[in-house]
């Protein structure tokens, strides 16, 4: 037996997924810190037109990465079935197959790349001296988008064999050579913007450098099949491709509804006036500090969940899900409890002004709720990602924004903003609700099945 099958056939204890999962919580909160520590560098160094266009190039290059989050959780799905499965070369392949589809993707981006910086600063309105700063950050950032979407494919391989504290490592390391590049290029060179964004482009290469290494590594050490270390006959599986390209596309579908979700309730706020739209963006900053949380225990159930899966073992399948929605039940609760307790602190700590502190207050029980009830979407996700039933997940975000969407439209137009957040709340609900319809036959297909996306 392979050590990444010793590794898969590992019982699923609670020790062991609260090991997989602190390492991703670390690395989730890091990962934010790229914009932000380009943000403070500049803050402190550089003129406010250059903070403002630190600031709108970051959100762009934030909703960019967002939107290919699908090559990583395509890329654990496969990953942990193939652990599962005793199939190190598969593992090797799947690792190839998406790093292949990620350099497509960053390729078709950069020859795009002028047309596509126009039609996304038209979309924004800033004075400019800040578009013309965001232009150039762009321009330079954007050179680092196949280093950045391959460590997407790198941490989806990582999760998958269980190797979180392989993904913290790479995580600290390229925010901690972004802080010394920005200061370098920024601080000592003084190249402002242009060197901001080179800092931050250089760290993300690097750290796929190191990442990729030290994977390769792992994978060498790991193998235990007399197969090439790079399957070609595997890889360029018309099937196998086809299977990848599905399943990315379904999550891609299902990320962009989410995306369509959370702007939908920041425009409609805006329509309760300023006060209420920024006290709105307060509140969701907690809800959005709580997934990096949540999000520890959904990957250490993909990956849990997708090995039990490609071992055809229903018995460690509920096992995993159990225990790691027991993990998540009772952070969500947590959290929630210190929202409740301290909520008009934390307000505090993140605004000064007296109007949407007190607008915030009033809706802080919501946004309690919201992080409270929101373990059963990561989890099912989660579970969902590790078995790789992609199509269940695009038809239950479907569903779920659906429903989302008709629920807030009537019920913010009759109650305001207390309605919007209520009909968010429901929206998490509506997510997790989704998904179990299809998590019978799912569960049921856990023996002798064939895999799915």
């Amino acid at each position: 037996m392979s050590a990444q099958a010793a590794n898969a056939g590992a019982v699923p204890s609670y020790g062991r997924l609260f090991a997989i999962a602190w390492p991703i919580v670390l690395a989730n909160i890091a990962a934010p810190l790229l914009g932000l520590i380009d943000t403070a560098v500049i803050g402190n160094l550089g003129q406010v037109a250059d903070l403002g266009a630190i600031a709108l190039g970051s959100l762009i290059f934030s909703l960019i990465y967002w939107g290919f989050g699908f090559l990583r959780m395509g890329t654990t799905g496969f990953t942990a079935q193939a652990v599962g499965a005793d199939d190190s070369a598969e593992v090797r392949a799947c690792l190839a197959r998406n790093l292949v589809l990620g350099l497509l993707l960053a390729m078709i981006v950069l020859a795009l790349q002028w047309p596509l910086i126009r039609i996304v600063m038209s979309i924004f309105e800033a004075s400019g001296p800040v578009e013309s700063g965001a232009a150039a950050y762009l321009q330079i950032r954007i050179w680092g988008m196949p280093a950045a979407l391959g460590l997407f494919v790198i941490c989806g391989s990582l999760i998958g064999q269980g190797l979180s504290r392989t993904l913290m490592l790479i995580q600290l390391v390229m925010n901690g050579l972004n802080i010394l590049l920005d200061l370098l290029f920024a601080g000592v060179l003084h190249w402002g913007v242009e060197g901001v964004a080179l800092g931050t482009a250089i760290s993300e290469w690097l750290a796929f450098g190191l990442g990729g290494w030290l994977l390769v590594r792992r994978l060498r050490a790991s193998q235990a099949d007399a197969e090439a270390f790079w399957p070609w006959a595997r890889i360029r599986q018309t099937a196998a491709l086809a299977g990848a390209l599905r399943a990315n596309r379904d999550i891609m579908i299902r990320t962009l509804l989410m995306l369509v979700c959370f702007a939908w309730f920041t425009n409609a706020g805006a329509r309760f006036g300023d006060q209420v739209l920024a006290a709105n963006h307060v509140l969701l900053q907690f809800v959005t500090f709580s997934a990096y949380f949540l999000d520890g225990f959904a990957f250490a159930a993909e990956s849990q969940v997708g090995a039990a899966y490609g071992g055809r073992d229903r018995q460690r399948f509920d096992l995993a899900v159990r225990r790691s929605t027991v993990w998540a039940l009772g952070t969500a609760v947590a959290l929630a409890a210190v929202l409740w307790l301290c909520g008009d602190a934390l307000i505090a700590g993140l605004t000064d002004l007296a109007p949407v502190r007190s607008v915030a207050g009033t809706y802080l029980p919501w946004a309690a709720a919201y992080v409270a009830l929101s373990f059963a979407a990561f989890q099912l996700d989660g579970v969902f990602i590790g078995v790789t039933a992609t199509p269940q997940m695009r038809n239950a975000s479907v569903l779920s924004a659906t429903g989302f969407l008709a629920v807030a439209i009537w019920w913010s137009r009759a109650a305001g903003n207390t309605g919007l957040w209520a009909a968010f709340v429901c929206y998490v609900v509506f997510r997790a609700a989704a998904l179990l319809l299809y998590y019978p036959g799912l569960r049921a297909r856990v023996v002798g099945s064939e895999r799915v996306g």
